[in-house]
């Protein structure tokens, strides 16, 4: 079921969306013609909406238009990337990327990245991340991870989360708005041990586009980057 959305509000995101597109502004996320139709419409159904090469749900081919469920898995094959939504969740897949879903209550509650990199903003619900051995809980955030073999890479692009892993006394609380703590996972003999990291691999551009798709803003946009209006 579509979410309501005010009218003024909804123009103005497709607005930004389609202006940041025009301007090259999106990068390797781009805008697929299938995602730019359907926000012109003000009508954006759940699921694949871009597939630059090779991608597969459930282990078969995706394209623009396959339906995603909060219970999928979802992989990218070499040089290529996808953008999916899932209810009032939305993803950018990177290349050589496998992640698994579940659901509670029909509610997406837990994501298993194996390996790759995803960007990803989240509905105001909890989720739980696992990605190797760290486990991040968050509640409608917007937030970076790649998995490595050997380390994690995770960065809070806003919002709140806790982590957890082997050998942590308690979990560490990590509170951001705009990317302040980046951080790189190891486990260091059975201790899972986080190190302060440079922000890398993802931008506020792709961040806008994602929550756009599912009709909100990011918190460090107030009022949608007025000037592209």
């Amino acid at each position: 079921m579509n979410r309501p959305v005010h009218k003024a509000a909804d123009s103005a995101r497709r607005r930004l969306v389609t202006r940041l597109a025009a301007a090259g502004a999106l990068g390797a996320a781009g805008l697929s013609g299938f995602i730019s139709r359907a926000l012109a419409k003000g009508d954006l159904p759940p699921g694949i909406h871009q597939v630059k090469g090779t991608a597969t749900v459930n282990g078969r081919p995706a394209a623009s238009g396959t339906p995603v469920t909060p219970r999928d898995r979802i992989a990218t094959g070499p040089g290529s990337s996808a953008v999916l939504v899932v209810r009032d969740d939305a993803f950018l897949v990177r290349e050589n990327t496998s992640f698994e879903m579940a659901e509670t209550g029909g509610v997406l509650s837990r994501i298993l990245i194996q390996s790759g990199r995803v960007l990803s903003v989240f509905g105001k619900k909890p989720v739980v991340i696992k990605a190797a051995n760290a486990t991040i809980g968050i509640r409608g955030t917007g937030a970076y991870v790649e998995v490595d073999p050997g380390k994690v890479y995770f960065c809070l692009c806003y919002g709140e989360a806790d982590l957890d892993g082997p050998g942590m006394s308690a979990p560490k609380r990590i509170k951001t708005t705009h990317h302040e703590s980046p951080l790189v996972i190891t486990d260091r003999g059975g201790v899972m041990a986080a190190d302060p990291a440079a922000v890398v691999n993802h931008t506020d551009d792709e961040l806008v586009m994602l929550e756009a798709l599912v009709g909100r803003e990011p918190p460090f946009t107030p009022g949608a980057y007025p000037s592209l209006r």
